[in-house]
C-alpha cells in the first residue's frame, strides 16, 4: 500500500536553506550568509531534480544557488524563517517517469501557480521508500522578479475611519501577511490535493491501491493505533537487525490492530450470515423450521450428514461418533452463554465487538504513553552520552573557537539540543529518576501485554460461532439469497471527467444565453 507519509517544516536562521537545499540535491553550494560550503556530493539515491518558477521570475533564479542565496539575503532577523520544506512519500506502485510527472504537476498546481519558487528532489535507494524533498520559498516576488515583504503594517480605524492615536503618540497598526501561505488551513488542503492527485495517477497506472492521509479518527477507523515515527538512527539500526524502543512499540501496535481488526471481521461477516439468515427462515415454508432454535439447527445437522453416509460400506459409526462430539461440544458452548435464538447469537457478537474495542482503547492509551516514556528515556541516554561534548562547549570562551568546535560538533550539539527540548516540553529536569520512567514503562509493557492476550483469546472465542454459522449452513443453505451489496463508487477519473463535462456544459449555456439575447434585440 502507498506510504501516507507527508510532514512540513520551516527551515530557520538556525539552520540553512542553501544547505537544506544541497542535501536535497546532492549539490555543493556556497552560503554567502557564513561563506561555508555546503557540500553532499557523497549523497546516494538522489533520482531527480529540478527548480520550478513563476513566470514573472528572473531566469537567473533557476541556478539553485543563486536561488537560496537571494532568499536568504532578504531575511535579517535571527529568526526569520527562509524556506518551507515538505517531505512526501511517493507511491511505489507507479513507474520512475509517473513519480517525476506526478511530483511536476502537484509543484506546478498546488505552489507555483501561487508565486512560490519551488525546488524539488527525488531519493530512492531502492529500499522501498521513494520519498521527494520540497523546498519552498517564504516571500513573493513583483512583476520586476524583486522580493517583496512577508508583511505590511496597517493603520487600525475608529468607526468614522479615522487612525486611532496611541497615548504614546503613535499611531494604532497591526501587520498583515502579503501573501496566505502560512494560513494554516493550507497544510489540510496541500495534504488533501496531494491525496487526490496520487489517486488519480494510481487510477491511471490501473492500480488497486489507494492512499488516504486522514487520520485514523478522522477515518473513523476508532480501533487503530498509528505507529511511531523511527527516525533516521532507529531506521538503520531495525534494517541492521537491532530492536530500538520505537520498533519494538510499533511492531505491538502493528499486531493489537491486526488481532482487533480481525475480530472485527469476523463478527461482521458473522452478523450479516444472521441477517441473511433471518431472511431464508422466513421463506421456508414448515413452521417447525422457521421457529427452529440454533441447538435444534444443530441436531438437524447430524442427521444431514447421517443421510449422506447412507451407501457407505463401513465407517458409518466412526463417523457419526465423531460428529456427535462437535456438535456436543458446540451445544454445550451456546448453551453456556444462554445462546437458544439467532436475536441471541447476534446480541452476543454485538457485546464481544463492544468488550474487543473497550480492549483496545485501554491498550491504546497505554501504547500512548509508553511513547511518551520511549522518547523520555531515549533523550536520557542521548544527554548522557553527549554530555562531555555539550559541557566543553558551554566552558570555551573565546568566540571563535567556540564557533570552530559548534561547527567541528555541530551533528552531536543538534542532537544533545533536540534531546534537551523533548525534555522540557515534558517538564522534566535534566536529573531526573531513569529508574523510575523506566520501570513505568516496564509496568505498562506488561499490563498492555495482558490486554494483548485478552484480545487473542477474544479472536480464539470466535471459533465455535464460525463452527455454528458452518454447521447450521448446511441446514439452511443462502446460495439462492441475493446478497446485498455497495453501490459502485465511482473511480477519481470518472469523478474528474464528469466534473469536467459539466464545467463545460455551464460554460456553454453562458455563452449561448448572450448570444440569444443579442439576436432577439436584432429582431426587435
Amino acid at each position: 500500500m502507498p506510504c501516507p507519509h507527508y510532514e512540513i517544516k520551516i527551515i530557520s536562521r538556525r539552520q540553512s536553506a542553501v544547505a537544506a537545499a544541497a542535501y536535497q540535491s546532492g549539490d555543493s553550494l556556497l552560503s554567502e550568509y557564513d561563506n561555508k560550503r555546503k557540500s553532499y556530493k557523497e549523497k546516494r539515491g538522489i533520482i531527480y531534480t529540478e527548480i520550478m518558477l513563476p513566470s514573472h521570475a528572473p531566469p537567473e533564479l533557476m541556478n539553485r544557488e543563486t536561488l537560496w542565496n537571494s532568499a536568504e539575503k532578504n531575511e535579517k532577523q535571527w529568526n526569520s524563517q527562509l524556506a518551507r520544506r515538505i517531505v512526501l512519500a511517493l507511491p511505489k506502485e507507479i513507474d520512475r517517469q509517473s513519480q517525476i510527472e506526478l511530483l511536476q504537476r502537484y509543484c506546478r498546481e498546488q505552489f507555483v501557480s501561487r508565486g512560490m519558487c519551488v525546488d524539488f528532489a527525488l531519493h530512492d535507494k531502492n529500499d522501498g521508500n521513494p520519498h521527494a524533498h520540497i523546498l519552498l520559498t517564504m516571500r513573493a516576488l513583483d512583476e520586476q522578479g524583486k522580493w517583496l515583504p512577508k508583511s505590511r503594517k496597517v493603520y487600525d480605524l475608529d468607526e468614522n475611519g479615522e487612525r486611532i492615536r496611541l497615548p504614546s503618540g503613535e499611531w494604532k497598526s497591526h501587520k498583515e501577511n502579503t501573501v496566505d501561505w502560512n494560513e494554516q488551513t493550507n497544510a489540510e488542503l496541500w495534504r488533501h490535493n496531494w491525496e487526490t492527485l496520487t489517486n488519480e495517477f494510481l487510477e491511471c497506472a490501473g492500480r488497486p491501491e489507494r492512499v488516504d492521509l486522514r487520520s485514523f479518527e478522522r477515518q473513523g477507523i476508532q480501533y487503530k493505533m498509528p505507529t511511531v515515527h523511527l527516525g533516521a538512527a532507529a531506521y538503520q539500526m531495525e534494517k541492521r537487525g537491532v530492536p530500538t524502543f520505537a520498533g519494538d512499540l510499533n511492531r505491538d501496535i502493528q499486531k493489537a490492530n491486526g488481532i482487533l481488526a480481525a475480530i472485527k471481521k469476523t463478527i461482521s461477516s458473522l452478523r450479516d450470515w444472521l441477517t441473511s439468515l433471518a431472511e431464508k427462515k422466513q421463506q421456508l415454508e414448515a413452521e417447525q423450521d422457521r421457529n427452529a432454535t440454533v441447538p435444534m439447527l444443530l441436531m438437524k445437522y447430524l442427521d444431514i450428514r447421517k443421510a449422506e453416509r447412507e451407501d457407505w460400506a463401513y465407517g458409518q459409526q466412526t463417523a457419526l461418533s465423531k460428529d456427535l462430539k462437535k456438535i456436543a461440544d458446540v451445544i454445550a458452548y451456546v448453551q453456556g452463554r444462554g445462546i437458544a435464538t439467532l436475536d441471541e447469537l447476534d446480541s452476543e457478537l454485538s457485546k464481544r465487538k463492544s468488550a474487543a474495542n473497550a480492549c483496545r482503547e485501554k491498550m491504546k492509551g497505554m501504547e500512548s504513553r509508553i511513547k511518551d516514556l520511549s522518547s523520555i528515556l531515549k533523550a536520557h541516554e542521548t544527554i548522557e552520552r553527549l554530555k562531555p561534548i555539550h559541557d566543553k562547549y558551554v566552558k570555551i570562551n573565546w568566540k571563535g573557537v567556540k564557533a570552530k568546535y559548534a561547527e567541528e560538533h555541530k551533528a552531536e550539539l543538534d542532537e544533545y539540543n533536540k534531546a534537551f527540548r523533548l525534555l522540557k516540553k515534558f517538564r522534566i529536569e535534566l536529573n531526573f529518576h531513569f529508574d523510575a520512567y523506566e520501570g513505568e514503562r516496564k509496568t505498562l509493557v506488561s499490563r498492555r501485554d495482558k490486554l494483548q492476550e485478552e484480545l487473542e483469546q477474544m479472536k480464539a472465542d470466535l471459533k465455535p460461532l464460525e463452527d455454528v454459522r458452518y454447521y447450521i449452513g448446511k441446514v439452511i443453505p443462502l446460495d439462492d439469497v441475493p446478497v446485498q451489496t455497495e453501490p459502485e463508487k465511482k473511480s477519481v477519473l470518472v469523478q474528474i471527467n464528469t466534473a469536467k463535462k459539466e464545467q463545460s456544459e455551464k460554460q456553454a449555456v453562458q455563452t449561448e444565453l448572450p448570444s440569444k439575447k443579442k439576436r432577439r434585440n436584432d429582431l426587435e
